[in-house]
């Protein structure tokens, strides 16, 4: 009974490091998840203009149309029957769907009105054109 007492009192021969390695760990998981999941939107050049209101809003659908023509749906590449397809499966969910074109200035233009007539046929009115402001 009496070593049991002095074994408590003595000094630790080492220190206990799993909590730390733990905390350690869940930090850089977190870290980790963090950093992959901020989606990375499909960079373009985009027109500048002097006045230009924010147009972010929550379940707003962004397409891009990039320099080469491509065409993208919050950052996944889809043609024009897919882009069509998808905008109507939000826009049953959501009436009021809004949407911001973001095309690069060197865009095709052909591409800009097929995706603002696409916006026309379901009937999306909300629709924004991305620019940045001027210097």
């Amino acid at each position: 009974m009496a070593a049991d007492v002095k074994d408590d009192n003595q000094p630790y021969d080492e220190i206990n490091i799993t909590p730390m390695l733990d905390l350690a760990y869940v930090l850089l998981v977190t870290f980790i998840i963090m950093t992959t999941a901020s989606v990375q939107g499909i960079k373009v050049e985009v027109p500048r203009t002097e006045a230009a209101a924010s147009l972010a809003k929550p379940q707003t659908r962004a397409i891009t149309i990039t320099r080469e023509g491509n065409v993208f749906l919050d950052a996944y590449p889809v043609d024009m029957e897919q882009l069509e397809m998808r905008l109507a499966q939000y826009k049953a969910q959501n009436p009021s769907l809004p949407v911001v074109l973001k095309g690069d200035a060197e865009a095709q233009y052909e591409k800009v009105m097929e995706a603002l007539e696409v916006c026309k046929r379901l009937d999306i009115t909300e629709v924004g054109l991305v620019t940045k402001r001027g210097q």
